[in-house]
């Protein structure tokens, strides 16, 4: 059977990287499997950890700090990846802006708590929330050079009337966890 393989990065608590791990990660679809070959965290004390090596996936550590520019650590993210050999990079809360030196170079898709093009950006939860919209959602996308720019592969939405904030975003991560998956299958049938 043939093998996709991907490289998820993250920052944090990890939820969508070990969501995507529980669902993809060596499970058979109908024309292949899926192999996380690693995850990258830029971020030392990431929880994210943990959970990766829970579920048998190695952690490759590259301390943003530890560069002296965005440019310089998107080089070395870039030459990690390309020796990964993978067919998609994974962004599931990877807290960092990307220069072209890895758009230009990485096919990658990210997840966004806001239903793009609104809400670009950082603070996209709470800017979501608390604006007069009847709806909200999450949306999964292409990495381009600009910020949450990239061509939409797949969104999911809720009515928010009468939710509070914990809900609301409790809400957004159930919407994440249900189609981040699905959209990974997606760009990797195609």
């Amino acid at each position: 059977m043939l093998i996709k393989k991907i490289v998820i990065l993250f920052s944090g608590e990890g939820s969508n990287l070990e969501n995507l791990l529980k669902k993809l990660h060596k499970k058979s679809f109908k024309s292949f499997q899926v192999e996380v070959v690693s995850a990258i965290t830029n971020n030392p004390d990431a929880k994210g950890i943990q959970k990766a090596k829970n579920l048998g996936v190695d952690t490759i550590i590259l301390n943003h700090k530890t560069f002296k520019s965005r440019e310089e650590f998107d080089t070395k993210l870039v030459e990690t990846i390309k020796n990964l050999e993978v067919n998609l990079t994974v962004l599931a809360g990877f807290m960092r802006i990307l220069t072209p030196i890895f758009t230009n170079e990485i096919k990658a898709i990210n997840i966004h708590p806001s239903l793009l093009p609104l809400f670009k950006g950082a603070n996209a939860l709470e800017r979501s929330f608390d604006s007069d919209m009847k709806v909200a959602g999450v949306s999964v996308h292409d990495v381009v050079s600009e910020i949450d720019a990239g061509e939409i592969i797949m969104q999911r939405c809720f009515d928010k009337k009468e939710m509070d904030f914990d809900n609301f975003k409790s809400k957004i991560h159930e919407c994440e966890h249900e189609i981040y998956y699905k959209a990974v299958l997606k760009v990797l049938k195609i």
